[in-house]
């Protein structure tokens, strides 16, 4: 029982640390537009040799 006094606070903070950085990407935008990239994706608009 006494390794519980170490593990829980220990899986608290990186809880923590987790939603802190879920929270940190949802503020600098980066769910803004998943559409696009799976689009993008199957596009043949842009290829993947450069032209001469």
């Amino acid at each position: 029982m006494n390794i519980l006094v170490w593990l829980i606070p220990i899986s608290l903070l990186l809880g923590g640390v987790g939603l802190l950085g879920f929270l940190y990407t949802l503020r600098s935008n980066q769910y803004e537009d998943p559409e696009g990239d799976a689009r993008r994706i199957l596009s043949d608009e842009w290829d993947d040799h450069p032209k001469p």
